[in-house]
């Protein structure tokens, strides 16, 4: 699928922590960088002309953003480093040299040093990084350090030299921090298998290293040398201790490929995680239109077969959110919680951000293809003849049978027209009767709107189950409407949908968009509704108690509903308490109304 055009993808950017990724028009990862906030970070690149040429010279070959969201800052300070060590973009090594980030260097001799730097020489040694802090690098270099006797002296140890004796060992190796290489106290051969542990380390592959301290422990602890054991027990703890903190995944977790899926009506959105030595090292999200109604299953194994094919990449583990049918060269395993669960997480909610994205650049770039499909689906979920590009809902209000009103509230094209809601106090009905109230307001509304030649809506929504509906249906019947306007009604505890003469309810799917704009319907109406129903009790608070009384205006009486909150409150109040809030000569008045006989 072709890239969206840059603005766009800067648009409906997450405010989320995670890493961002910059690809030119050839597929080519220039860049990777971490944020916690992507979209502020994003849109710095772009908002103003930098100062340094290799920005800008980068900024104008970025074709392509992707990135991935993560929980926590430090979460994306660690993926970012994994990504980078990976892939070695150019313009993370040109930037981040032009800042002087620091290096873990290993240098080029006969007994190698190893220390931190931010000079990179030609000169045959290895380097490592860049690292985001000095901090990162003292960290792991305090970790080897542990682990590992390495020099730190700056002599040149060559063989000739060191056979002649012209050197001693130094503090450090009375220290114990070194083990003497200058004396020929420890082996060239020894040494550089330290090296090479130290070189797997750095790259962040801790498994051979845990073994073969592991190997030793055991060792000692057969041979009763159980001091020596636990010293060796330290380093692993030092060992493992650093890789749970230095990983967005558990270390234990490596080449493993995660597999997440969401859909809706039409799409279904396949998340790819590939794991290596403990870190995620790829993301990729694959967007499937749904053919013949599949289900998220089948999905997900299309999506897994034709990932696995457009990377070249085989694990032979995959953790995915149910079983899956993909033959028995695989071992697939569902995580139920610990690590596991947490990556599977992690990639379904890169499947929610990228569907949420594409949401939105479809709305930015076709506002009316997604209303159009809402409303087609609308027709089919809810069986109708037409698409409901006008509907009301009814919802009656008569809290404690005292001043009934009922509310009418409009959507159209799926949104709320608050210009349309209408409300409706009830005139001919005696006491709280919900089914005669729902059949005199649905009456009025559309005997109003044919009076006034006003369009009619394709659907009607009554809030309540069969024996609203069943008065709703009378209204129509009456007006000569019945089968020209589609009406349902919606019970709210199980969110049944009812049909005229069907017995038996229509359930929805509780994750489809359909219901998701009949529970907004609904709530609008009910809000809409109590809001009225409350306004007019007050009202008739104000209007039958307090305003009657001589010498009590307004304000007074509001001061005295924002604090007793009812009328009946102010009438049980002491002289002394309504003094506090109205003052001595007003609360008299109110006092002596109520409580001395005239």
């Amino acid at each position: 699928m072709p890239a969206a055009p840059i603005e766009l993808q800067l648009k409906t950017l997450p405010t989320s922590p995670g890493i961002y990724q910059y690809y030119d028009k050839n597929e080519k990862l220039l860049y990777v960088g971490k944020a916690k906030n992507l979209k502020k970070r994003v849109l710095s690149y772009f908002n103003k002309t930098h100062d340094n040429g290799r920005i800008r010279t980068m900024v104008k070959k970025i074709y392509e953003m992707k990135h991935i969201v993560v929980e926590t800052e430090t979460d994306a300070l660690l993926l970012e480093n994994s990504l980078i060590k990976e892939y070695q973009p150019r313009y993370n090594v040109l930037l981040k040299d032009d800042k002087s980030y620091p290096w873990i260097c290993i240098k080029n001799e006969r007994f190698p040093r190893v220390f931190p730097t931010r000079r990179l020489i030609k000169d045959g040694s290895e380097y490592f990084g860049p690292y985001t802090s000095m901090k990162t690098v003292r960290t792991l270099l305090d970790l080897i350090k542990n682990l590992y006797k390495l020099r730190t002296c700056n002599y040149d140890l060559s063989k000739e030299k060191v056979d002649a004796g012209k050197f001693k060992v130094c503090l450090e190796y009375h220290l114990g921090n070194c083990e003497g290489p200058c004396e020929n106290k420890q082996s060239e051969q020894e040494y550089h298998e330290h090296i090479e542990h130290i070189r797997q380390i750095v790259k962040g592959d801790f498994k051979d290293s845990l073994a073969r301290f592991r190997e030793k422990m055991k060792a000692h602890a057969e041979a009763m040398e159980f001091e020596d054991a636990q010293r060796i027990k330290e380093k692993l703890d030092i060992l493992e201790g650093y890789q749970s903190k230095s990983t967005v995944v558990n270390p234990k977790i490596s080449n493993v490929d995660v597999f997440s899926i969401i859909s809706d009506e039409g799409y279904g959105y396949v998340n790819f995680l590939q794991i290596s030595h403990g870190a995620i090292i790829k993301s990729h999200t694959l967007e499937l239109k749904k053919q013949l109604d599949e289900t998220d299953k089948e999905l997900l194994e299309l999506g897994i077969i034709e990932i696995q094919q457009r990377f070249d990449h085989n694990s032979k583990e995959i953790y995915v959110p149910f079983p899956v049918d993909l033959g028995s060269r695989f071992k697939i395993t569902v995580p139920k919680l610990g690590d596991k669960k947490r990556i599977l997480e992690l990639s379904e909610r890169n499947a929610k951000y990228y569907r949420m994205e594409r949401f939105k650049q479809t709305k930015i770039v076709d506002p009316d293809r997604h209303t159009n499909r809402i409303m087609a689906q609308m027709k089919v979920d809810l069986r109708l003849s037409e698409e409901p590009r006008h509907i009301e809902c009814f919802d009656n209000s008569n809290i404690q049978g005292t001043n009934p009103v009922a509310a009418c509230v409009v959507f159209k094209n799926g949104k709320p027209s608050k210009s349309d809601y209408r409300k409706f106090n009830i005139k001919t009905v005696e006491g709280p009767d919900d089914f005669a109230s729902m059949e005199e307001v649905v009456f009025r509304r559309y005997k109003r709107l044919l009076n006034e030649g006003e369009p009619l809506p394709q659907l009607i929504i009554v809030d309540g189950g069969k024996g609203q509906l069943s008065s709703g249906v009378k209204a129509l019947d009456d007006l000569g409407l019945r089968g020209k306007i589609a009406i349902i009604g919606i019970a709210k505890r199980l969110e049944e949908l009812f049909y005229p003469g069907d017995s038996i309810p229509l359930y929805l799917d509780k994750k489809s968009e359909t219901l998701k704009i009949i529970q907004h319907l609904r709530n609008e109406a009910h809000r809409f509704g109590i809001t009225f129903h409350r306004n007019q009790r007050s009202n008739a608070a104000l209007g039958t108690e307090l305003d009657t009384i001589k010498g009590i205006g307004e304000k007074t009486i509001v001061d005295l509903l924002k604090h007793y909150r009812s009328v009946s409150k102010v009438k049980t109040a002491s002289k002394k308490s309504l003094t506090e809030v109205i003052g001595p000569a007003k609360a008299t008045i109110i006092y002596n109304h109520y409580h001395v006989k005239q």
